[in-house]
């Protein structure tokens, strides 16, 4: 499992450990492994040249040690200072002693739009509201650069523990981080800006509980239902489906085609789609006569393509099982009813969703997705599921928000959310709780989209089918 922790948590760990080394060695460990991960990004360091963009914290310090050892290796290092008189002292010395050399922000520009490699020490993981004016135009200079550009512990400008973008901020081919991650390096817009990610471990000893934890092949493996000698079909668990409309009869088809492949025994559907279910899954057990009436399951998909059917979603809402809420469904379903639940209930909103849920602009929760999902299951006393470019879910209860590492922007594509909703609604009735139904239903379905893509454009039905090959890459 991938945790990353809240700032005031790493800077407690940090004095903690501060306390028990010699002054100056955890930020010596941290510019050895910066300086590291430099020398392989640049292959040859020996007359490479490195600008250094160093502010008056602790990460402007880490950039001058790493500058340091580049320099002692043969690179041209040279520091842009953004304030001369609050640089780190001891790693200005030292650069000086490797032979790097110091400037003013005035010469900045060009030394950063000509450099191998920038490294990004403006500002660290305390900072907050953007860059100061005078960061500004050096964070253009290197996005115009034509070296790599590499973020100590979190690219400048950036959140790290939202994950939101106050204007402009460094965009990092690399962001080298320091004892764990940030969750700002995991969500969206801010992970856009951190390029890829390498961790650096200092010794930090951190809470068991994170502010974000991340699913990997393993933890997913371990949660995946897998039925044993003695199972049948019931054993397994058998999902309801109550989706589709005279209108949108294609959404009932997607979310049975993601049921079917998700680890429950049987599949029921109900709703006015039946023919045309039955035409592609005839495995599918249809009734015409509604939740009450379409036999036992262990849990309900309701709302994909519904339209207008409130008395089906009130329906399903009232059944005494686990329930997952989809699009229509989100907006039929009274809130008050959701609240009042004793069973698990699971909502699945995209941003535009999720925004119409809280009343607020749709561009305010693709900004803030960490606080919009923790909003909505506090809100609804609800697991929810928020979709997007990073997929979030979040508990009612607290607790760490699982952060959805696989997918591809090619899943951006109608009828894509109605095949996660059957595939992490089979999930909940074959046992699992709605948090590990939700992040693992994310995590297979994001596989599949990659692995149903390749690089090109797919449908949804393309990355239903593709849930089997991603459901054995998990398991092998």
């Amino acid at each position: 499992m991938r945790t990353a922790y809240s700032v005031e948590t790493v800077r407690n760990a940090e004095r903690e450990l501060m306390a028990r080394l010699p002054e100056g060695a955890l930020m010596q460990r941290a510019a050895a492994g910066l300086a590291a991960a430099c020398a392989d990004l640049l292959g040859r360091v020996y007359g490479s040249r490195v600008v250094l963009l160093v502010g008056s914290g602790d990460n402007g310090g880490d950039a001058l040690y790493a500058g340091a050892r580049l320099a002692r290796r043969g690179a041209g290092v040279t520091a842009v200072l953004l304030a001369p008189d609050r640089a780190h002292a001891a790693g200005l010395a030292a650069l000086r002693r490797a032979g790097g050399r110091v400037v003013g922000t005035g010469e900045g520009e060009a030394l950063v739009e000509g450099a191998d490699l920038v490294v990004d020490g403006i500002v660290g993981i305390g900072g907050k509201g953007g860059l100061r004016p005078d960061a500004v135009p050096l964070a253009a200079a290197a996005g115009r650069s034509r070296g790599a550009v590499v973020a100590v512990d979190l690219p400048s400008g950036v959140d790290a523990d939202t994950g939101e973008v106050h204007g402009v901020a460094v965009r990092a081919d690399l962001t080298v981080t320091f004892g764990t991650h940030k969750p700002g390096l995991l969500i969206d817009p801010a992970r856009e800006y951190a390029g890829s990610v390498r961790l650096v471990g200092i010794g930090l000893e951190l809470p068991a509980e994170a502010e974000l934890e991340a699913l990997q092949h393993v933890d997913a493996a371990r949660l995946l239902p897998v039925p044993r000698a003695e199972s049948d079909k019931y054993r397994r668990g058998v999902v309801g489906i109550a989706a589709g409309s005279a209108r949108y009869p294609g959404a009932a088809v997607l979310a049975v085609a993601g049921a079917l492949r998700g680890g429950a025994g049987a599949v029921r559907y109900v709703g006015p789609a039946g023919d045309a279910v039955v035409a592609r899954f005839p495995e599918t057990l249809v009734s015409d006569q509604g939740p009450k009436h379409a036999g036992r399951v262990q849990a309900w998909v309701v709302g994909p393509g519904a339209g207008d059917d409130a008395a089906t979603v009130a329906e399903v809402l009232g059944a005494e099982v686990p329930v997952l809420i989809d699009a229509d469904g989100l907006r039929l379903a009274d809130a008050e009813v959701v609240r009042g639940r004793r069973a698990p209930t699971l909502m699945t909103p995209h941003a535009g969703e999720a925004a119409a849920l809280l009343g607020v602009d749709r561009g305010e929760v693709e900004g803030g997705r960490l606080a919009a999902v923790r909003e909505l299951a506090r809100r609804y006393g609800a697991t929810v599921l928020l979709k997007g470019s990073t997929t979030l879910v979040a508990d009612s209860g607290g607790g760490a928000v699982r952060v959805n590492p696989t997918g591809t922007g090619w899943l951006a594509t109608a009828g894509s959310g109605d095949v996660l909703s059957g595939l992490a609604g089979s999930l909940l009735a074959a046992g699992l709780s709605a948090v590990d139904a939700g992040s693992v239903g994310a995590y297979v379905h994001g596989l599949a989209g990659r692995l149903a893509a390749e690089g090109a454009p797919v449908g949804a039905h393309d990355v239903a089918a593709a849930v089997p090959e991603a459901w054995r890459n998990v398991l092998d």
